[in-house]
């Protein structure tokens, strides 16, 4: 069986990668603008999202490859991982963290919130 690397797959494999993990930004950015959260008409949070989805989906596409897993669980966690974005990144940076490079949570101390009444930049 040939080596898997990045050049080895055919433009159709990462089209369908792009596809599924932008549909799942495109539908994250859906829930936010009905949350309130963001507008319709705001094309750079849009076009933010859509890329760190595809960039989530495509290193989750890779991951899944070196772990030899199935196409269908491969597609669905594309899919989650561009739904989740940034999330999705920030938690694969943190297994990375924990398990390759050993560190633990505790050089992330936990971020204390400002009282009810203080400035949120602790002054």
């Amino acid at each position: 069986m040939p080596e898997k690397d990045p050049t080895s797959y055919t433009l159709l494999t990462y089209a369908w990668v792009f596809a599924l993990a932008c549909l799942g930004g495109a539908t994250s950015f859906a829930a936010k603008v009905r949350t309130g959260a963001a507008r319709w008409f705001n094309l750079t949070e849009l076009l933010g999202e859509l890329f760190t989805s595809a960039f989530a989906g495509v290193i989750t596409f890779y991951l899944c490859e070196a772990a030899n897993m199935h196409g269908l669980m491969t597609a669905a966690l594309v899919g989650i991982a561009g739904h989740m974005g940034s999330r999705a990144i920030f938690v694969m940076e943190r297994f990375f963290e924990q398990r390759v490079l050993g560190q633990t949570a505790a050089m992330y101390p936990p971020r204390e919130e400002p009282k009810h009444g203080e400035p949120a930049d602790g002054s």
